[in-house]
């Protein structure tokens, strides 16, 4: 008869641990320190097993990770350096603040020592120039803006509807929450500088999104529609007209129709969420499709680009009805390969100036004050 190791405690931890680890892979995985080998009873005559019966061997468990809110090592990882890059991006931004001020100070005391080497008339000029060159600036900014308004209110009559759809934000962290915040100011900054602007709806806009959005500074006065309710109740009387734009559609988008609602889905996952956008839609039995993005250049990895993209190059099309030249324009150089050979030099940029003043444009301020 083969030797049965006597049942105690200790010896079901340790026959069902390794079963434990496997169903679960966050129980910490445990060193069990006995003060005999387990299996080493089998070399023991009768009494050293009978004595085992009634004492069993001290037990102690030490563990070899250190979980931090049931993370894996991987997840505990990748925290760290979440926490590192946020770190070292506060430590930009105090550098660039007092950076900012310290040109400022600087700036000041130049005007006062200038001032200080002036008469008195020559001041009065100097001043009297100042206060012309600001009121000529403030003029124009408010004709701007009156601009914006009356092409964005065109557009809330007559414009292509675009829908940013808001429902993911429980799938996604604050940091991507406020990634995607800003992403919406720059939509809405750059529609408003649109010939041809489009009409922004945010659907499903509550919770910590809809606190975050409102916090930016004159969200309340932008020329947007903004829902709290799902995009399929708000449109349920045009369902047949919604199109979600999703890189894992079969049907390529070929152009812009008017009487469609193009829906872009708002999600910051960093590639955690695949396809979902696409599950989402088939669950509505609504229409799909896909930016024509293969037919004019090569992706350096994959078709999915940032929402403020995906913006853009809906509002560039509205401007130029040119796909080629809107996803040059939009998507970064990072993210795609040289086009074909005879077509390198000329397709990415035809003119620099352009490029540098796109450039200039993107770094203008994101929100109306």
């Amino acid at each position: 008869m083969l030797f049965s190791p006597p049942v105690n405690s200790t010896h079901i931890l340790v026959t069902l641990f390794p079963l434990l680890s496997t169903l679960n892979p966050k129980i910490p995985l445990l060193h069990l320190h006995c003060s005999k080998p387990y299996f080493s009873t089998m070399a023991d005559d009768s009494s050293t097993a009978a004595a085992s019966t009634t004492t069993s061997p001290p037990l102690t468990a030490v563990a070899t990770t250190t979980v931090t809110g049931g993370l894996s090592k991987t997840a505990q990882k990748k925290l760290l350096k979440q926490q590192k890059f946020e770190a070292k991006r506060a430590e930009k931004k105090a550098a660039a603040k007092a950076q900012k001020k310290s040109e400022t100070e600087r700036k000041r005391k130049e005007w006062e020592d200038k001032l200080a080497t002036m008469s008195e008339e020559e001041k009065l000029k100097v001043m009297e120039s100042r206060k012309e060159v600001r009121k000529e600036r403030m003029d124009r900014r408010a004709e701007e803006k009156q601009l914006k308004a009356e092409r964005l209110n065109a557009a809330k009559m007559n414009g292509q509807n675009v829908v940013i759809d808001l429902e993911f934000s429980d799938l996604m962290t604050p940091t991507e929450i406020n990634s995607l915040v800003q992403q919406i100011m720059y939509c809405y900054a750059v529609n408003g500088r649109c010939t041809s602007a489009a009409h922004l709806w945010l659907t499903g806009c509550q919770g910590e999104m809809d606190k975050q959005l409102q916090r930016l500074p004159g969200f309340d006065k932008w020329i947007i529609d903004k829902d709290t309710q799902p995009y399929i109740q708000t449109f349920e009387h045009q369902k047949e007209h919604l199109v979600y734009l999703t890189a894992d559609s079969e049907t390529m988008l070929d152009d812009l129709d008017p009487k469609k609602i193009y829906i872009v889905g708002g999600l910051v996952d960093r590639n955690r969420w695949k396809g979902i956008t696409m599950k989402k839609a088939e669950e509505q039995n609504i229409q799909t499709a896909k930016l024509p993005i293969g037919n004019f250049l090569k992706m350096s990895s994959s078709q999915v680009l940032t929402v403020n993209q995906v913006i853009e190059i809906i509002l560039k099309y509205l401007e130029t009805r040119d796909w080629k030249d809107s996803f040059f324009q939009v998507i970064p150089q990072r993210k795609r390969f040289e086009a074909d050979s005879e077509e390198k030099q000329g397709d990415l940029v035809d003119d620099k100036d352009e490029q540098q003043y796109d450039v200039q444009e993107k770094k203008k301020p994101c929100t109306e004050t």
